[in-house]
């Protein structure tokens, strides 16, 4: 199976089944480019934090799932994209801005080493173990 990763385009997979690849992980949308983006809504009002722009949908989301942990708590991690990579660092008494960084860090953190390894070997979505904590 192909990755929606791949070239960093996903609008070219349209012919693919590109609507469903853009559903693929929970809080990520692609933009026209090919750039994946992240945000999530602050429980309780209606204001939106803004994650980040990724060149991976596994960066977007790895970023969604960190700032859900850190908006909702342990509540959120039955609905994380990657449950086993949240970072035991995460914590639930963050500031909105430093929930941003920490959420952007670590997509970005993601984004870093699976170009980098994908630079060197095929990765398939069943085999991402890649650790967010060796960038935090």
């Amino acid at each position: 199976m192909s990755t929606s990763s791949d070239e960093g385009n996903c609008s070219s997979q349209s012919a693919g089944g590109g609507a469903n690849q853009e559903k693929m992980y929970k809080g990520v949308r692609c933009r026209r480019w090919g750039k994946w983006v992240s945000e999530i809504r602050v429980p309780g009002s209606r204001e939106r934090l803004w994650l980040g722009t990724f060149s991976t949908p596994e960066g977007a989301a790895v970023a969604h799932d960190v700032a859900s942990y850190c908006l909702r708590g342990s509540t959120s991690l039955h609905k994380l994209n990657f449950p086993s990579m949240l970072p035991p660092t995460a914590r639930t008494d963050l500031s909105p801005r430093s929930i941003q960084k920490a959420a952007s860090d670590a997509g970005m953190a993601i984004d870093a080493r699976f170009i980098t390894s994908r630079e060197t070997t095929p990765i398939h979505h069943e085999a991402l173990n890649i650790s967010v904590d060796d960038y935090l």
